[in-house]
């Protein structure tokens, strides 16, 4: 009988799993206090610029960045694994956004919000089922090359595209870079000077805050220098973009606008910014999480802290968020030691929109632009290229494609080309195995590839191989290939033995294969023997019958135990193994 005590840990445990804030909260110490509120602070005051330059990115009214840091942050933080991550509106995300938003409705008007607001909210749906169904493997779809070229492509699209702002002139927004720099050169002559120098007067003071010290917060400085500029010398009577009005007050409960219609074209978005925006956030957590190494980050939990906040901050006016870089960098080196760090910020942000939107109002839309541009330089990582160059030829490829796609199709056909690109090159991996000929090191019981060492003892009617894969469909041809290749090369070879240690599967062609290949041995009168077969192999030589037609006695713990007692000379099947074969072929 489960005893009252039983029940109630079991239950515990659920909800501890479920509400991650149960674990942290509980544990609270007070030391922790001035670490995570300063740290809060920190990232609140770099949220406020930040998020109205996402915002702008996105397509939408500056205040929408605002909405989209305050409910999300305090939502992941009940949800969420991670202790530092920052969860609000990150460039990349804002592109696409804007990519998939602007072909279904005008940027400005209220159906172009209440898609992006919508977007969030299938966005949020799509990332909890994926962690409810436990499918936080996902991560292992993008490959590192993938990311880093999907990147630094998202990085140029997003800084060439404030050069609108920047240069005070209407450039074609696109997601193409050719596209955005064509139009630029085109209305170069446009150019409004006072504009441009208050936006690299904005660049100037955010790199040089971050040379003095991380925690300086030069967005924010930048931000209050160029309002005040503005306001005191009245440039926007000359031509200066501004902010105006910022409405005041917090998000209000809003359902979102399913009427509008669209959904079958805004799904695919969806799902694509949920698995991208995952990416990101995992990707920072998992960093944060090697150097604090004080909590774990799970990935399916994850899933669901992230889809809980853009579902629930999408009925408050959000649109998607994921966990940003630079945002949690700062946290973590800032001191936080928990989520409160988040809900410290979400509160300064909720303060600024009840009593600080006036200030706002001479804000230069030049100076966000140099948020933005500053933000994402550091996205582009040339380190990484050029190790990759030096270290693995293909791998620098996918990279290249990927960036060159994603910069000339735009952001989605870049990220699935990447993608599928990976996905192919794994395949013809997995296709092409690598096997290895081997020979026995002199006076030893050890085996090394023939290519690669000298001086090894190798026999002329024994073929000694190492298949250094699983046995599958997409490789058993080029396996037999190999093989019988390999005997019409040398027609002495009476025996061949395989070392199985790498090999951790047979599926049902391969079976089928193994099969085809024991008629060709008993054609041409040659013994296979096999060594370090694994437990999961052997069954399903057992069950295939594969087995019975090789014989248990030509099965070997070792590959050196095998060439010691495998005897010269022809060997001869038994009479029924080939009919044997026929009848595992009908079988399978």
């Amino acid at each position: 009988m489960i005893s009252y005590f039983e029940v109630f840990g079991y239950t515990m445990n659920i909800v501890q799993k479920t509400f991650p804030i149960t674990q942290w909260l509980a544990n609270y110490q007070r030391a922790y206090l001035p670490g995570d509120l300063f740290a809060g602070l920190t990232v609140g005051i770099m949220l406020i610029p930040q998020g109205m330059a996402y915002a702008l990115i996105a397509g939408l009214p500056p205040v929408y960045g605002l909405y989209a840091s305050i409910v999300p942050q305090i939502i992941y933080a009940i949800f969420g694994t991670s202790r530092q991550l920052s969860v609000a509106p990150v460039a990349m995300d804002s592109l696409l956004v804007a990519a998939g938003v602007s072909v279904l409705a005008t940027e400005g008007t209220d159906a172009y919000i209440g898609f992006a607001i919508l977007l969030a909210f299938f966005m949020g749906a799509f990332q909890l089922l994926l962690g409810v169904f436990r499918m936080g493997f996902i991560t292992n779809l993008l490959s590192k090359p993938v990311i880093s070229g999907f990147t630094s492509a998202a990085a140029l699209i997003i800084g060439i595209n404030q050069l609108k702002y920047l240069l005070g002139t209407e450039i074609e927004k696109s997601n193409k870079v050719y596209e955005i720099l064509w139009s630029a050169v085109q209305k170069i002559d446009e150019t409004h000077l006072i504009t441009l120098f208050i936006g690299i007067g904005g660049i100037v003071v955010i790199k040089g805050a971050k040379k003095i010290h991380n925690n300086i917060p030069g967005a924010l400085i930048a931000v209050a220098a160029g309002t005040a500029i503005v306001y005191f010398f009245q440039l926007h009577s000359a031509g200066v973009n501004i902010v105006e009005s910022i409405p005041k007050g917090l998000p209000s409960f809003q359902w979102p606008q399913f009427e509008l219609g669209k959904i079958s074209e805004l799904i695919p978005l969806a799902l694509t910014i949920s698995v991208v925006a995952f990416m990101e956030a995992f990707s920072v957590a998992k960093a944060i999480e090697a150097k604090q190494k004080n909590h774990k980050v799970i990935a399916n939990q994850e899933l669901i802290g992230l889809g809980a906040a853009n579902l629930i901050g999408s009925l408050f006016q959000s649109y998607p968020v994921t966990g940003g870089f630079s945002r949690s960098a700062v946290n973590h080196q800032s001191g936080a030691h928990t989520p409160l760090a988040s809900i410290f910020s979400a509160t300064l942000i909720g303060l600024t929109l009840l009593f600080l939107t006036p200030l706002f109002y001479y804000l230069p839309t030049a100076i966000l632009a140099s948020v933005i541009m500053v933000a994402v330089a550091g996205l582009i990582d040339f380190r990484y290229v050029k190790k990759l160059w030096r270290e693995n030829k293909i791998e620098f490829g996918l990279l290249m494609v990927t960036f060159f796609a994603t910069i000339t199709f735009g952001m989605v056909p870049g990220i699935v080309s990447g993608v599928v690109l990976s996905i192919l090159i794994l395949l013809y991996r997995a296709a092409y195995p690598h096997i290895a000929q081997l020979g026995r090191l002199k006076g030893q019981s050890e085996f090394r590839n023939i290519k690669r060492f000298r001086d090894l003892e190798v026999w002329d009617n024994r073929a000694i191989l190492r298949i250094d894969a699983p046995l599958t469909f997409i490789n058993i041809q080029n396996i037999k290939d190999y093989i019988e290749a390999l005997l019409e090369e040398n027609d002495k070879i009476k025996q061949v033995i395989l070392d199985a240690s790498a090999v951790s599967q047979i599926d049902a062609s391969a079976a089928q294969g193994i099969s085809d290949l024991l008629g060709t041995f008993q054609e041409k009168n040659i013994q296979l023997l096999l060594s370090d077969v694994i437990g999961p192999v052997r069954d399903t030589l057992h069950r295939t019958g594969l087995l019975g037609i090789i014989g248990e006695e030509n099965i070997y713990l070792t590959l050196n135990d095998a060439v010691n007692a495998s005897p010269d000379g022809d060997y001869q099947y038994r009479d029924l193994a080939l009919q044997h074969g026929v009848a595992i072929k009908n079988k399978i």
